[in-house]
């Protein structure tokens, strides 16, 4: 196991970027989130939104030399990049969420040529807009050769199981093309007493596990069976809420009616990160979902993020079969980089 743990085989499907620099807005009236870039302290920048730091980020945030010499600590052979969830940009002008948008992809684009086959990319749509989000996601295919997209847990307040992205997902499905979905600007932040942080260790969990659920209850993957989807921080609370929309589904004939299989099984048909930070929790998950579905995540380079994935995972997993699915053969199933089996 202490032989595992170091062995630079481990796959991680959930790490962010923030470019070194943002672009000068073209258009007449800069929106109010348009990003940019203020120098902190050594080795940091300040990532500035509607004229206040949002977050202060090390380099590692885009610097590959740094990135790949923490992966060989970490256990990690290969890294899913992707932007800092707050870099969707929802909720701008989709033109300009476009434009801002594409430039984060080139310059993920740009990591990966220089990572010598250590990164891989999970880019970013203007999903306020889905002629536009389609556009960009065949060009991070056929362009920029990008393992798949990254999407929040919700557009706007519209859950990621509405009708409304059945296109994408149809053309994701074509393209075959992972998704990832991160917690972003989620619900029942007016229920938190505390400080801001709080939305990271409570909120995020809590809106995810909505996301999951709306996959769930609207059929999404019995309409689109080959598609690869998977959910930050183990789910959220997607294990805790599965029992009870379980047995509702088994009391409420309306919840038969609609839900077309059971929500046990189709859980089964996701994938989930094993960023839980607990080894009961980590069991839990592989028990409740499958040991074909879970794969490690860290959070890298942010200040909550996983330091040890590999050791960790090696730990807690007794068994060597599954040890391996979850350190390295599941994400190279769902990233599309290794054979496919049925979970």
């Amino acid at each position: 196991m202490s032989i595992l743990s170091t062995c630079g085989c481990g796959i991680d499907v959930h790490a962010h970027v923030v470019p070194a620099s943002f672009p000068r807005y073209m258009g007449a009236a800069v929106p109010a989130d348009w990003p940019s870039m203020t120098d902190a302290n050594p080795c940091h920048k300040h990532v500035m939104m509607a004229g206040r730091v949002y977050r202060t980020v090390s380099d590692r945030c885009w610097d590959v030399e740094k990135r790949v010499a923490d992966m060989e600590e970490m256990g990690l052979r290969l890294q899913a990049i992707s932007p800092m969830p707050e870099l969707l940009s929802y909720w701008m002008d989709p033109a300009a969420a476009d434009d801002l948008l594409r430039y984060i992809n080139d310059q993920m684009a740009e990591m990966v040529a220089h990572a010598g086959g250590r990164l891989v990319a999970l880019g970013a749509l203007p999903l306020q807009d889905i002629d536009r989000a389609i556009a960009e996601l065949r060009r991070l295919k056929h362009e920029l050769g990008f393992a798949g997209i990254e999407i929040g847990s919700n557009v706007n307040g519209k859950p990621i199981g509405s009708p409304d992205f059945g296109g994408l997902f149809a053309e994701v499905e074509k393209l075959d093309m992972a998704v990832f979905v991160h917690a972003l600007r989620p619900a029942g932040m007016d229920r938190l007493i505390g400080p801001a942080q709080l939305q990271q260790v409570l909120a995020y969990p809590t809106d995810i596990g909505l996301a999951a659920a709306s996959v769930i209850t609207s059929n999404l993957l019995l309409r689109r069976p080959g598609l690869r989807i998977a959910f930050s921080h183990g789910g959220g609370t997607l294990a805790s809420l599965l029992p009870r929309l379980q047995e509702g589904y088994q009391v409420f004939p309306v919840l038969q009616e609609s839900i077309q299989e059971a929500p046990v099984a189709q859980a089964r048909r996701l994938y989930y990160d094993a960023l839980v930070y607990d080894d009961a929790t980590l069991l839990h998950l592989i028990a409740k979902f499958g040991a074909t579905q879970i794969m490690l995540g860290t959070d890298y380079p942010f200040a909550f993020h996983d330091h040890t994935p590999v050791a960790r995972a090696a730990s807690a997993i007794a068994n060597e079969a599954t040890r391996n699915l979850v350190i390295r053969d599941n994400a190279r199933r769902f990233l599309g980089t290794g054979e496919r089996v049925s979970p």
